[in-house]
């Protein structure tokens, strides 16, 4: 598994789900963190315990649909701990609903969070990146995460699933447009995990019969991430940028 001693690490939505479990596998891995999320009490709580493993970590308020949120949020980081090398843009909403029934403020959330946030969360990293000589050294990392709803049709998601649909294409563009900067670009398409965003959904009947109709019958457990993760966030991804990777136990063969 690749090494990421020496980088420092921007990971948006880091108070829950995958992107706190993206805090301590990036620790875990040597680079400092920069904890960014709304929910000020459960990225400090976070960071006391990357701390009290021997990381270093430091928490920034962030609110991915606000431009200048952001920039203070790189800003803080980069007085605490230099250039942000690598950032995983992680941040997003779910508002479950029929597309005829879902009200208008729910889709707009999710659009503003999952796609206008990832937008702007990694044009400033890149721009800090590419002030920084990153065209030099060849070391800008950005993630995005996006779903395998993106190529997937179901009831219920369509607004979810279209934030992530955009998400895919947007990194191929963003790829494309720095690939001579140094800035490599990538996402990774999860599966179904058992996470705070999908509550107790995958306890109810509904839940339970979605499950059964996958081919290995079960959720992605969320290290299955971690080694493409470390990868695509390392200086062995030097020649991969513009990829879109599925990552999801055959959930959508």
């Amino acid at each position: 598994m690749s090494q990421l001693s020496g980088r420092t690490c921007l990971i948006t939505g880091a108070s829950s789900g995958l992107g706190a479990h993206f805090a301590h596998l990036m620790s875990k891995a040597g680079a400092r963190v920069v904890l960014a999320a709304r929910r000020k009490d459960r990225i400090d709580a976070l960071a006391a315990e990357i701390r009290a493993a021997g990381g270093e970590a430091l928490t920034v308020s962030m609110d991915v649909t606000d431009e200048a949120s952001i920039a203070a949020a790189y800003d803080a980081a980069e007085t605490a701990f230099g250039t942000i090398d690598t950032v995983i843009a992680n941040a997003g909403v779910s508002a479950p609903g029929r597309s005829t029934e879902i009200a208008l403020n729910d889709v707009r959330s999710v659009f503003d969070t999952n796609l206008l946030g990832v937008f702007l969360t990694a044009r400033e990293g890149a721009r800090r990146l590419i002030a920084a000589g990153s065209r030099e050294n060849g070391r800008g990392r950005i993630l995005l995460i996006g779903s395998i709803t993106a190529i997937l049709t179901g009831q219920g998601e369509t607004a979810y699933a279209a934030s992530k649909a955009a998400v895919a294409h947007m990194g191929r563009n963003f790829a494309r447009e720095w690939v001579r900067q140094g800035v490599n670009v990538n996402v990774i398409q999860p599966g179904y995990i058992l996470t705070e965003m999908a509550g107790d959904w995958f306890a109810s009947d509904a839940g339970k019969a979605q499950i059964a109709g996958f081919h290995r019958r079960r959720l992605q457990p969320i290290d299955s991430l971690d080694a493409m993760v470390l990868y695509l966030c390392s200086d062995d991804a030097a020649y991969t940028t513009g990829s879109v990777i599925t990552l999801d136990d055959g959930q959508s063969l």
